[in-house]
């Protein structure tokens, strides 16, 4: 008799439904957020199973791994899907969604998601922690801006190197923030350090992968850039066309179709925001700061002309993204012109 069972995880527990094949439940119940334990209940109460199912988050990564290590089969699901099925029920509760999730896993109603490999979660994790840091560190300048702004004073544009010296010579017109200041450049002094540090990792991790030396041929991706693309990709063979890796990462626009309507938005914004901003900055650097002119700069500024740098930025964005894959996938570095080969 074939069994399916759905898992609702949350930090510390886990809902388990198992269902059979004609859809009725046979047993139900929560254990411990713990891989041992749920693989001991599934071949307790599943020993026919089939197919077990959860959702993406982070609490479930872990399990997924190690139910996948003791071979049981299991499978990862897009949440952002499953919500649609699971809000069918009038209360929600876990219960419930593990319910729901075995019926999914029953019935086939599913998109399964790739779950990233250890070495491409410890890449993100440091340009994880990189980004977190550079947001805090720029809250912290703009308070102080502020703070300056209310007495009359403006600080205007000025190097990161030379921020903190520049709010020590206006300060001294109003000696009153003398001291608020100074616990907030203490503060930004701290995270300027600790940015530098996630820099010099970076380019390290970077230097000894073969893949982002190979990526940072290309012109206008740096060793940041190259590393987010690595981590997002988790291997060039999980895409069968490179021109799905735009949409992938959300650079293309999203459309909606309904009888005589039809129009095209802006882009989706889905997948790896971290990869997507990079691959932005890679596209201006490309069109701004390269004094070169490859044929991809030359084909960006006459989009540029048309409609506009945002959008032209955006377009190059993919463009990169799609080149990049492809040259994951051959193991061939960046050419400029075709009868380079």
């Amino acid at each position: 008799m074939e069994q399916y069972a759905g898992l609702d995880v949350s930090l510390k527990a886990v809902s388990i439904c198992v269902c059979d094949g004609a859809g009725a439940v046979s047993w139900r119940g929560e254990v411990a957020n713990e891989a041992d334990v749920v693989g001991a209940v599934l071949s307790r109460h599943a020993p026919h199973l089939v197919q077990a199912v959860l959702e993406t988050g982070s609490c479930g990564i872990h399990l997924y791994r190690r139910l996948g290590a003791a071979r049981v089969p299991v499978i990862c699901v897009c949440a952002r899907h499953a919500k649609g099925v699971l809000k069918c029920k009038v209360n929600k509760s876990d219960a419930n969604d593990a319910e729901g999730l075995a019926q999914l896993a029953r019935t086939g109603w599913y998109r399964e998601v790739h779950v990233k490999s250890a070495e491409a979660q410890v890449i993100r994790a440091h340009l994880l922690a990189r980004r977190q840091i550079a947001k805090a560190r720029r809250d912290f300048e703009n308070q102080m801006r502020a703070l300056l702004r209310g007495f009359g004073i403006k600080v205007g544009a000025v190097a990161r190197g030379r921020f903190e010296g520049r709010v020590r010579r206006l300060v001294e017109a109003v000696p009153a923030l003398k001291l608020p200041l100074d616990q907030l450049l203490m503060a930004r002094r701290s995270l300027l350090a600790s940015q530098d540090a996630l820099d010099v990792e970076a380019r390290r991790l970077a230097k000894a992968d073969r893949r982002c030396q190979l990526l940072q041929t290309m012109p206008g991706v740096g060793p940041l850039t190259a590393l987010a693309f690595v981590s997002a990709m988790d291997g060039a063979a999980r895409f069968a066309k490179s021109s799905s890796v735009g949409a992938y990462l959300g650079l293309t626009p999203r459309g909606h179709q309904s009888g005589e309507v039809a129009w095209s938005g802006h882009i989706s914004k889905t997948g790896d925001s971290l990869a997507r901003a990079l691959l932005y900055e890679a596209a201006n650097s490309l069109m701004v700061r390269v004094k070169a002119w490859p044929p991809l700069k030359l084909w960006a500024r006459r989009l540029e002309a048309r409609v506009g740098g945002k959008k032209a930025r955006v377009a190059l964005a993919r463009k990169i993204a799609v080149i990049l894959h492809r040259m994951l996938a051959d193991g061939t570095a960046y050419r400029d012109a075709p009868q380079a080969a």
